[in-house]
């Protein structure tokens, strides 16, 4: 039955979940209503007594994908040197820009 339930409705027994207010048909067809959506009562029924019978909290627990750190060799860094290089040359081209700035700016006053 919870596969005729659009993701809609899902979400908003999620919003009503997470905001800690019961799950029911009032509840869902406010949210619904109130986020413009045209409610059909057969879909709110449905998801509230599928929903009924799920520990919700359970359920987001083990859907979870727990993140795994990336081995360090599967993301090279650059050599220390290579970073002074590059910050170096970055350097002297903010400096070179704020030259070029002054000079423009005592065109316009000089």
């Amino acid at each position: 039955m919870l596969g005729v339930i659009k993701i809609e409705y899902i979400y908003a027994g999620l919003l009503l979940h997470n905001a800690k207010q019961p799950i029911n048909e009032e509840n869902l067809t406010k949210v619904l209503s109130a986020s413009g959506i045209n409610v059909d009562a057969a879909r709110v029924k449905a998801l509230v007594a599928a929903l009924s019978e799920v520990n919700i909290d359970e359920v987001i627990k083990s859907a979870a994908v727990p993140m795994v750190a990336a081995p360090a060799a599967a993301a090279p860094q650059p050599a220390p040197a290579a970073e002074a290089k590059e910050e170096k040359k970055e350097e002297k081209k903010e400096a070179a820009a704020e030259e070029e700035t002054v000079e423009g700016l005592g065109a316009l006053f000089g």
